[in-house]
């Protein structure tokens, strides 16, 4: 089999870090093996979520966005990574167009670059519905019991469990975030938040990811939280959230969609053997 260098660029959305490729020619064919190496942080590039441009034939779309964890699997969103594929595009003169609408595996995303280099991102409406989190229960509710704890679960096109504590900072979640993930009601487990609310207009949170564990930031994860406050009539309508690797700014009203802003940065670029 023929080696290639694949050019690389690294970049981060509050600490979420990911390795950012250009695959528009269609040329870049990734296995399971390569990622997990790549993934690597002491022998290879190091990163949360590796993310594909690739080229879109539907109408109205400027490109699909595909995310994989750094154990391989390939997953459906991620908020961070949304704001640095914006970024990307536009500084590697891939796309002009501000907004630029972009396709993942679950829908579609639109992605606005700010003045200030900041992305805000329309993330589409939550859902509640159990079927399409997906959630093994038989009816929607406002919070569920799993594993003894009460929490809120909510789908931002991805599956997220929304749990409210005293105080994130000194909390071990890994058990708690664990266990969950394991739960039966979770056929394709969940990201799990904790949150700890200040204000109407300001929370803290910690994300334990699917696949990744817990990262510095989590940009669907945050949209959750802030859906789960504002339904539960605890939140207001834009809430900054203090996640470990910076803040990001959630806007929300009930039966809307949900828009996420914050900012996307380059770290270097490089090539690996593909």
């Amino acid at each position: 089999m023929k080696h290639m260098m694949i050019q690389f660029t690294k970049m981060h959305g509050l600490g979420n870090d990911f390795m950012v490729i250009d695959n528009t020619r269609g040329d870049i064919q990734l296995t399971t093996e390569q990622i997990v190496s790549w993934s690597d942080r002491h022998f290879g590039v190091g990163f949360d979520q590796l993310l594909m441009v690739e080229s879109s034939s539907s109408s109205g779309v400027d490109f699909r966005y595909i995310i994989y964890n750094a154990d391989g699997s390939e997953v459906e969103q991620c908020g961070n990574g949304a704001r640095c594929f914006a970024r990307f595009v536009r500084e590697k003169g891939l796309s002009a167009n501000n907004p630029i609408v972009v396709e993942t595996r679950t829908g579609l995303i639109t992605l606005t670059i700010n003045p200030d280099n900041s992305v805000k991102i329309d993330m589409g409406a939550p859902h509640f519905d159990p079927n399409s989190i997906p959630l093994l229960v038989s009816e929607a509710q406002s919070t569920y019991q799993i594993k003894g704890f009460e929490m809120g679960v909510v789908s931002m096109g991805n599956p997220h469990c929304v749990m409210i504590v005293d105080d994130v900072t000194n909390m071990e979640i890994e058990t708690t975030a664990l266990a969950i993930q394991a739960s039966d009601l979770l056929p394709n487990q969940a990201n799990v938040g904790f949150m700890q609310i200040l204000n109407q207009s300001e929370i803290k949170l910690r994300v334990y990811e699917r696949g990744a564990g817990e990262t510095l930031a989590c940009g669907s994860g945050a949209c959750a939280a802030v859906v789960h406050g504002v339904e539960q009539g605890l939140l207001g309508s834009a809430v900054t959230t203090h996640l470990t690797g910076g803040d990001a700014l959630v806007e929300y009203q009930s039966g809307e969609s949900v828009f996420l802003s914050g900012p996307a940065e380059f770290v270097f670029e490089g090539q690996v053997e593909g």
